[in-house]
Order: structure tokens, then sequence, then C-alpha cells
């Protein structure tokens, strides 16, 4: 027969509320999350706490809308608080049922899988208690249960110690890839090219033609007419460039720069065919995420003149929590819109694009936004300050040189990138192990 036992005869729920307890006692309001379980949190969901629910040391609670994805916390021993009545609070059985053995459990695969096949509902599904108390757990003596906590408690600290490593590695990893990127604006990743490359010519040919070419677009009035930008004065200069580079400002070298703008109708507007429509969570460093993509009506695209996205374009993320985050717009990408939270940043040079965005990503280019960006950077980061900073150019065959370089270290970063996300796996992998071992039920 199978050893397991029905969880409900090893729990109870509480439900002291806030409102039942002494008021002249301060208690902290508590929250769940899936990584960390059990946090203090400052987001209430109301003012009046009188609903909130007591949770005392070495107690449960957990999200019934979210347990199916880990969001389950025991609070520590020297611990009490109040959680939102949104919560299920319940402690275990203490002669019957360590805390932490239930909670191990609750996060194995075995754990969660009862958990999914037992939750309710049609678009969102919930555990509730009652439900819960419908889980097989295996029926393991106090005496069985210490053993696995003592071996769990070695494996844990072991696992720590992996994990911080792993953390520190994706750290490091994450400084060189800021260390390419700044290095290559410098200059510094092809010095032994122009070695081999004296003959180029100066970026300062290529900004000429990049002047006579927008001044041959506002007569053909393809593109307005902007004010001139402040001229370079020596004390803006940032860093020190090689022989044959010039500065210039962001503007001076694009033909577009600006944000787009939600299509008339917003939500409403939305259809599934059409125009796709980029937005900021659209667009990442390493290219334009699909995931979330929507798509617009095709006489939309006449109302949102100006907002087009073409292939080589590079993308900005002008506002928000993802401000500074960018991609370019390959070559067998549709034209798209985009949304006010997202610049189009199209070079005169459309060659240049790759450097560009190069450039964008550096972290120069992202101290830059930092200091030009209004209010807390919600409010985004205005054009007239985008164009006017100030961008390092190399002739457009060392751009070449350059985007190769990059590419090459970047892609080793990838790799690297690629074997600690498989060591974190295989981490977690051994930890499934070591729970299916303990909790999985035995037959007699």
């Amino acid at each position: 027969m199978t050893e397991t036992i029905k969880l409900g005869q090893l729990i109870h729920k509480t439900h002291t509320k806030f409102c039942d307890l002494d008021k002249d006692r301060h208690f902290e309001v508590l929250g769940v999350s899936n990584r960390d379980g059990i946090t203090r949190t400052t987001h209430k969901k109301s003012e009046d706490l009188s609903n909130y629910l007591l949770i005392e040391p070495n107690s449960f609670a957990y999200n019934p809308y979210r347990i199916n994805v880990g969001s389950i916390g025991l609070t520590p021993p020297t611990v009490t608080g109040i959680v939102s009545p949104a919560y299920i609070v319940f402690q275990t059985d203490k002669e019957k049922l360590i805390p932490e053995v239930l909670l191990d459990f609750l996060k194995s695969d075995e754990g969660l899988r009862q958990i999914n096949q037992l939750a309710r509902g049609t678009v969102r599904k919930a555990l509730r208690y009652d439900d819960l108390c419908e889980i097989d757990f295996p029926n393991l003596s106090l005496e069985k249960q210490e053993q696995l906590v003592r071996r769990k408690s070695k494996f844990d600290a072991k696992h720590e110690v992996l994990r911080l490593e792993l953390a520190h590695q994706e750290t490091l990893l994450a400084k060189l890839k800021q260390a390419i990127l700044h290095e290559a604006i410098q200059g510094k990743l092809t010095a032994d090219w122009r070695r081999e490359n004296p003959d180029v010519e100066p970026a300062s040919q290529l900004l000429e033609r990049v002047r006579g070419e927008k001044q041959r677009l506002v007569a053909e009035k393809k593109i307005r007419r902007e004010k001139p930008l402040p001229p370079i004065a020596p004390e803006e200069i940032p860093f020190e460039i090689p022989a044959g580079w010039a500065w210039c400002r962001l503007g001076d070298l694009c033909e577009k720069t600006g944000s787009g703008s939600t299509p008339r109708g917003g939500k409403t507007a939305y259809v599934s065919s059409g125009i796709p429509f980029l937005r900021s969570q659209n667009v990442h460093d390493d290219g334009i995420g699909l995931n979330g993509l929507v798509y617009i009506p095709k006489f939309t695209h006449i109302q949102m003149r100006g907002s087009v996205v073409y292939p080589r374009d590079v993308l900005l993320n002008i506002t928000g929590g993802s401000i500074g985050r960018s991609a370019i717009v390959h070559d067998e990408f549709d034209e798209a819109n985009i949304n006010q939270h997202v610049s189009i940043i199209r070079p005169v040079e459309r060659d240049m694009g790759q450097f560009v965005h190069k450039v964008l990503l550096s972290p120069y280019f992202q101290r830059q936004i930092i200091e030009a960006q209004t209010g807390s950077g919600r409010e985004g980061l205005p054009k007239n300050k985008m164009d006017r900073i100030l961008i390092p150019v190399p002739s457009q065959t060392e751009q070449v040189a350059i985007i190769e370089r990059v590419e090459s270290l970047l892609a080793s970063c990838r790799q690297l990138e690629v074997e600690i996300g498989h060591s974190r796996t295989q981490a977690e992998n051994l930890l499934q192990a070591v729970l299916k071992e303990a909790f999985t039920p035995k037959t007699v």
C-alpha cells in the first residue's frame, strides 16, 4: 500500500484578524514571494488593516492564485506580523510534522504536481485551503523528518555556496560585457587594426557627407529642418579618442530621433492582423522580442506617421524601469510602429546603425541617459537632451572592424552565460533529486 497521509490531518488553519489584537502592539506587514518566501513589504492593498491576518512564528502563508509557482512562505521562529486577507495562513501539528519538511515538500516537483492537480478554476486556478488538505503527504515519522532536515541543511549550505559563486560569475560577466563595449567606443579594441590600415579616411569626411545628405533630405522635404545643435566645447569631451576619429552629437548623426505614439483607439485598436506595434517590453539589448507583440489596423499606420520603424533603425527605451534598453531592427524585420516609450534613432548613413547600437549599450551612453532623464526616469528622456549626447565616431571601415570584434567577444560571453545557466540548472535538478528521494511515496 502507498505510505501517505492526507495533509489535512497534519495542519490547521489560523484566522486571527488584526482587529482582534492588542491595538497598542505594532505588527509588521508581511508578504509572500515565490523566490524569497515570507518578506517584509510596504505594499498594502488597503490602508484599513483591520481584516489583515496574524501570522505567528513557524506559520505558513500562501497566495491561492500563485502557490502553483511556489508562492508560499514559512515565518522564521522570531517573526510575527500580519498579512493580507487574500492569503491563507496555517500551521502544522508540531507533534506530527516539522514545518521545514512541509515547506520543502510543497516546493518539490511532487508537491507542485499535486498543487496543480488540485487547484480549481478556468481562467485563473486557485488552491483553496480545503484543496490543500487533500494533498497526499508521505507518512514520515518524526525521526525520519529530523534526518531529512539534517541532510537538507547540509545540502542547502553547499547549494548556497554554489548559488553565490554562480551569481558572482554572472556579475563578473556583466562587467566584462560592459568593458568590451566601453573599450570598443574608445577605439581600444581596434588599435592593431588601425596600425594595419593607416590609410582609411578620417571620420571628419564621414560627418561631412552626413551633413550634406541631411541638407539634401531637408531641401527635398523628406525630413524636417531642426534647430541646429550647439557646437561641442572642449570641456564636454568625456574621454580621449584615436587620431582620425571625431566627436559629434547624436542628433547631428541622424535623420530622425524621436518617440512614437499609441495608436488611436488605444487597446481597442489592436487586432489579429495588420502592422506590428512595438512597445518597450519588446525592446531588448539582444534584439526585438516578439512576446507580447500586438498588431494594429492598417489605417492606423497613416495616423501614426513619424512612428514607423524600418530595418536598420535603432530603438531605445526612454521611460520607466527599462530606460536605456536598445535593439537594432534587422533587415528581415518588416516595418512596424512604436509607442511613446520607445525612440527611433535613424542614422543618415544607414550602415552606421550597428555601431550606433553598440554606443547606446555602452556604460558611457547609459550614464548620459541617467543624467539627461527627467524626474525619476518615469517621465522619460527628452528628445532635446538625447540629441545633445556626444558620440565618438570612427571611419565606416573601422566601424565594421569594431562590430566584428565586439560580436566575437560577446559571442564568447554568451557561451559563458549558457554554461552558467547549465550549472544553475544542474544545481536545481540536484535539489529536486534530493527532495524526490525523500518525498516520493514508497510501496510495501
